[in-house]
């Protein structure tokens, strides 16, 4: 289940995302759907396209009466900026005599191997659909699995933790400053829910001011900002995923689906790679026993997976944004045709994109979280599906 697709470009007229298949009787509300959408619109540094979209779904199959059915689940997210591209993108007519083809490839985007690859020789045949305006889709695709793992009582949070060269405290250090605070999950939900107010969705206000400097300055320069964000999952008990099949595991689904997403270009679950440079004795968390907690770990440098499996505790993930390939002030690059040195081509953009990215994260990983636990908690109604898991809590409670 929650296995998906989407479709559409940056510039057509709608954005599609298919769920192929979904338990029957899950409750959807569209208001938390719009909810993603919107956040994913926030943050410091985003370009001139969100002014224009305000991304609203539409259900168009497999819901009635807020309940799915079972069937598939279509939604699209209409592209308002549709009217202004209507003999660029036109789907039904030849092409206009006016429409200039793009031939001056990006560094650091799909234009030129997307081009290569399928024969294009005008490079909006690429970047429309190359474009970040698809994670809308993905968002809403988040959202529908969000509430389906609202149901077994697991939350994702995120927040960023690097702009540029500015860091600022991961979730481990955040709360070993404050172990009391964040005992509960109602604290770690006001926590990361007070996040969505601030400019960039990091929790510290000097390292804000500082990071958004940076921004603009590198804008000044004509240049575009990366950074790292983090995702924190809670609520995800023992035994999710698999060691049996190395697709199975669960850091190999979120890792391939994760760094899918547009200019991901590093993923680590828990210590990650500063792990390769501590001693085993430090790495790995001790076990231990308690009635009430059963087995837990003393720490959580594994980030909630081990052998392929979450292991109770909190799934960390931090993901490596690059900055974004178009700039103003544009680099060099040789044209497709001439193949004489020209500069990049200049698409309207963001200059950060670091806060959404964060955003778009926590829907992919919803949905493979969703992915994970319909496998393991299996059957066709939510109420067999609800079930199962408290079969399997009780199980584990008494083990």
């Amino acid at each position: 289940m929650f296995e998906y697709l989407t479709a559409g470009e940056s510039h057509g007229p709608r954005l599609t995302a298919i769920i192929k298949s979904l338990p029957a009787g899950l409750k959807i509300e569209l208001d938390q759907i719009n909810e993603q959408l919107y956040r994913r619109q926030q943050g410091y540094g985003r370009g001139g396209r969100m002014k224009i979209e305000s991304d609203k779904v539409i259900i168009n199959s497999g819901l009635r009466h807020k309940k799915t059915l079972g069937s598939p689940l279509s939604m699209t997210v209409e592209n308002k900026d549709w009217q202004n591209w209507l003999e660029i993108m036109a789907p039904d007519k030849e092409r206009a005599e006016a429409v200039e083809a793009l031939t001056n490839p990006r560094p650091g985007h799909a234009d030129l191997p997307g081009a290569l690859k399928y024969n294009q020789l005008d490079l909006r045949n690429i970047l429309e659909r190359a474009s970040a305006r698809e994670t809308a889709a993905r968002t809403a695709v988040g959202a529908v699995a969000r509430q389906f793992l609202n149901e077994l009582d697991i939350n994702i949070y995120s927040h960023v933790v690097q702009v540029g060269n500015i860091k600022s405290k991961t979730w481990n250090q955040i709360k070993a400053d404050s172990p009391e605070r964040f005992s509960s999950e109602a604290a770690k939900e006001q926590y990361f829910a007070e996040l969505d107010k601030t400019p960039l969705r990091c929790g510290d206000g000097q390292k804000t001011a500082e990071m958004i400097e940076l921004i603009d300055s590198w804008k000044e320069n004509g240049d575009s900002v990366g950074g790292v964000f983090e995702i924190v999952v809670s609520g995800v008990p023992v035994g999710i995923g698999s060691h049996v099949h190395w697709d199975l595991k669960l850091e190999s689904r979120l890792a391939a689906q994760l760094m899918g997403l547009q200019a991901i270009k590093g993923v680590e679950i828990g210590a990650g790679f500063k792990g390769a440079a501590m001693p085993g004795s430090e790495v790995h968390d001790e076990i231990y026993y308690d009635k009430e907690k059963g087995f837990f770990r003393s720490s959580n440098q594994a980030g909630g997976i081990e052998g392929g499996m979450s292991n109770g505790e909190e799934i960390v993930i931090r993901l490596a944004m690059k900055p974004i390939p178009t700039l103003a002030k544009a680099l060099e690059t040789a044209d497709l045709i001439s193949k004489e040195k020209r500069t990049a081509a200049k698409e309207r953009s963001d200059v950060c994109a670091v806060p959404a990215a964060s955003i778009v994260g926590e829907a992919v990983t919803a949905s493979v979280i969703a992915q994970s636990c319909s496998s393991k908690f299996g059957g066709d109604s939510m109420e067999e599906i609800r079930r199962n898991y408290e079969s399997y809590l009780e199980y584990l409670s008494n083990f």
